[in-house]
């Protein structure tokens, strides 16, 4: 049973920055990617970025693309989720997931964005 904790979430204006990170662990298998989701209120969780592990490739939802930049720190089975010139329809709860393939799901995290 993988253990995913999540931090960074909170409240910002629009134009501004945020940064969310993911830990995984307790996981007994490799994780093969890594990433976000996210979820508005009344719309379906939709993909925010993911990194695949064995070679770094990255992943990114349409209305995230070119704002958004997803790493990670292999040695501590970490991603981060660096969030530029935030906008009010960013405004959701962020899922982090960890595959192995299993897919493993975080708490979640609220991220407001003012206008």
């Amino acid at each position: 049973q993988v253990q995913l904790t999540e931090s960074g979430g909170g409240l910002v204006q629009a134009g501004g920055s945020l940064r969310l990170s993911c830990e995984a662990t307790r996981s007994r298998f490799s994780i093969a990617a890594m990433g976000w989701y996210r979820q508005a209120p009344g719309k379906q969780r939709e993909l925010v970025a993911t990194i695949r592990t064995r070679d770094d490739t990255t992943f990114y939802g349409g209305p995230v693309k070119g704002r958004f930049t997803i790493s990670r720190d292999s040695a501590k089975n970490t991603v981060f989720l660096q969030m530029n010139t935030l906008k009010p329809e960013d405004t959701a709860v962020y899922y982090c997931h960890a595959d192995t393939p299993t897919r493993y799901w975080g708490q979640g995290t609220q991220v407001t964005v003012s206008s």
